[in-house]
């Protein structure tokens, strides 16, 4: 999957395919869906700035401050941030989540890739997946010193806020999101039926 994962950085995606593209859930756009910008839902080249988008606009704001200050320090180094997934209305969330049951054929499957709505760090504002690869390799070498961690390490382009990190370095990775204790919340995951009209 290497491969793939550099592939699918060298030019924008909208969040669904950068999504698909990297963990293979949605191989087709679905047609059925009605997930629009006011759900998070970003197409094109959208930066850390570009907060008349909601996706970006809701994320938590010392995440986008620790972003944008990221960001700047690696425009130095001639490398760009674009938010390829930011704040996702649970309605979106829900929306992956299905995409991945059937891509996957299972809910366990699907969890190492897509959380639920009720434990989604997208759905309260407190995660981002970042593109390009460029920016990728820049966080995971100078992320910390902003509080910006990776925390899955299957998923290299999520990032979240660790303040601690700045002094201390950031946490172990969790190998997948099923692993993370944040996704116990629930004894089961909470997937809306897919509309039949």
């Amino acid at each position: 999957m290497g491969g793939s994962i550099s592939s699918a950085y060298r030019k924008p995606h909208t969040c669904r395919q950068h999504h698909a593209a990297l963990t293979g859930v949605m191989s087709q756009p679905d047609h059925r869906s009605t997930t629009t910008e006011s759900d998070g839902a970003l197409r094109g080249r959208v930066t850390v700035f570009d907060d008349r988008y909601p996706g970006v606009a809701n994320l938590d704001p010392d995440l986008l401050q620790a972003l944008r200050e990221a960001a700047m320090a690696a425009a130095d180094d001639g490398v760009e941030f674009y938010v390829n997934s930011g704040w996702r209305s649970p309605a979106y969330q829900n929306e992956l989540l299905r995409e991945a049951v059937s891509k996957y054929g299972s809910e366990e499957e699907a969890a190492r890739w897509v959380a639920t709505a009720d434990t989604s760090a997208h759905v309260s504002g407190n995660a981002v997946d970042i593109g390009s690869s460029d920016a990728t390799a820049w966080l995971s070498e100078h992320g910390a010193k902003y509080g910006l961690c990776q925390i899955y390490s299957n998923e290299p382009w999520h990032y979240e806020l660790r303040p601690q990190a700045i002094d201390h370095g950031c946490p172990p990775m969790y190998a997948d999101p099923t692993h993370d204790p944040r996704m116990r919340q629930r004894s089961a995951l909470s997937v809306d039926p897919v509309p039949t009209s």
